[in-house]
């Protein structure tokens, strides 16, 4: 038996390029591995049984904190009179860029929160992550800021939103709307 959770979102399901975190045996993993490199274009045996979901949790947290720094970093520009698109645009190339900035930005800049990857189950996500990190004695703050902001979004009835929609706590406490040019409006 092994344990493979898989990144990617429905996207790289699609084309057959997910990320595969594997734990468990090394015999069984080698057993399976080309199956597995079928579905996905990066497969990683983590360790035993039980690191692949570790290693999923870890991957949930950094792309929530990813989606939360985007949301800031675009609410305090659109708020100071720069286009976020721009900024997207600028920042890219450089260490700030990462397959998230480029997966979500353009969702938020399109005011396109159809789900992909659904808040909900992000909570879901982050609330494993908290159990798990409580239950080996790891604190993780920012983490549990993300969750709560994402819980504000739940409560509003957003649940159901692609996680890029995090951006809209951020919109709410600064009173702007991001979006291109063209679509932004002041609340």
């Amino acid at each position: 038996m092994l344990d493979a959770p898989v990144s990617g979102g429905e996207p790289k399901a699609i084309d057959g390029t997910l990320s595969i975190m594997v734990g468990g045996c090394e015999q069984v993993f080698n057993q399976v591995k080309e199956i597995l490199l079928s579905m996905g274009s990066s497969v990683v045996l983590a360790g035993e049984i039980g690191s692949g979901n570790v290693t999923k949790l870890a991957n949930q947290i950094i792309v929530a904190l990813n989606i939360a720094a985007m949301s800031e970093a675009f609410v305090l520009a659109a708020k100071a009179g720069v286009d976020p698109e721009k900024v997207y645009h600028a920042i890219r190339g450089g260490l700030a860029g990462s397959t998230v900035l480029d997966a979500k930005a353009p969702m938020v800049l399109n005011r396109n929160f159809n789900p992909g990857f659904r808040i909900e189950l992000h909570i879901k996500d982050l609330i494993n992550a908290m159990d798990t990190a409580h239950h080996v004695g790891v604190p993780l703050p920012l983490t549990s800021q993300v969750l709560e902001m994402m819980q504000s979004l739940k409560v509003e009835g957003k649940s159901a939103n692609d996680h890029c929609g995090l951006i809209q706590f951020y919109e709410k406490l600064a009173n702007i709307e991001v979006s291109t040019v063209e679509k932004r409006r002041d609340f």
